[in-house]
């Protein structure tokens, strides 16, 4: 996994992304809906803030938004295989 610069991706592009994430989450916010573009400034503001990042899957060619705090979680998890891997191979 490599961790994309959100500045660095164009603003229409980003956009397109956040709004991606928001609709495919279908995250629950309880009673009090909100309206997608609110859903979506929520996002930005945690990608701003470092709270989320933008995410290249190597592996799958795919990108996406995590939380920081499940980044190390998943390469832990990444690299354990791969030591797990060579390990059996030795």
């Amino acid at each position: 996994m490599m961790i994309i610069p959100w500045q660095q991706i164009n603003s229409e592009t980003l956009n397109n992304l956040i709004e991606s994430f928001v609709l495919r989450e279908g995250t629950d916010y309880g009673e009090q809906e909100f309206l997608l573009a609110q859903k979506v400034a929520d996002v930005r503001h945690q990608l701003s803030n470092g709270e989320a990042v933008v995410i290249w899957s190597e592996l799958h060619e795919t990108i996406n938004i995590m939380p920081r705090t499940k980044i190390k979680r998943s390469t832990d998890s990444t690299n354990s295989t791969a030591s797990d891997d060579n390990a059996e191979s030795s």
